[in-house]
Formats: C-alpha cells, sequence, structure tokens
C-alpha cells in the first residue's frame, strides 16, 4: 500500500491521487453523483449497488479487462477495479459520442 498522499481510503473503496485530482476538476452534480455511488457502497454493498441502473456498472473489455466502469453522467464515467475485496479507483475519465 501507498502513502497517504497516493490514495484516499473511504470504507472500503480507496480512489488513487490520479482519480482525486480527475475529481477535482468535474462539474460539482459530477462529483455528487461520484459520492452517493460511494454512499450506497457503505449502506449496501457493491453488489447491490451494481443493480442501479443509474450508474450503467458494466465491466470493461481489451485493454481494460479486469476494470469496471460506472457512467456519472453522459460525459463522465469512473473507472475502477476490485483486488483483495477493496474497490480502488482509478480515474474519472470524460468521454464524448466520437469516443464510442
Amino acid at each position: 500500500m501507498g502513502t497517504l498522499s497516493e490514495f484516499c481510503l473511504i470504507d472500503q473503496v480507496i480512489i488513487s491521487k490520479n482519480a482525486l485530482k480527475n475529481l477535482s476538476s468535474i462539474p460539482d452534480y459530477v462529483q455528487i453523483k461520484f459520492a452517493s455511488w460511494i454512499e450506497s457502497i457503505r449502506e449496501n454493498g457493491i453488489e447491490i449497488t451494481r443493480k442501479v441502473p443509474g450508474y450503467h456498472d458494466e465491466p470493461l473489455k481489451g485493454e481494460r479487462a479486469g476494470q469496471r466502469s460506472i457512467r456519472l453522467n453522459r460525459s463522465y464515467r469512473a473507472i475502477y477495479m476490485i483486488k483483495e475485496g477493496v474497490i480502488h479507483f482509478i480515474e474519472v475519465i470524460e468521454v464524448n459520442k466520437h469516443d464510442y
């Protein structure tokens, strides 16, 4: 594990330094949705939260095999993976229809 400057531990969720930097530059309403996803993990666990339709939690393919994404809105996705029962958020990315 790294130092506290390398990640932020929120219960069973670790947010990388890179993801924290990404989050700081996105709109507040998107940050709120991300925080509500983490709160849902705390209250309901990952399996139930994955089933919430608004997050569109899905496994990724290709170079990102083993990672998952959640949809924060049409433009932003949060990429994470689970290691040893802990959710590791890798990054928050901006996508547009040309990226599909």
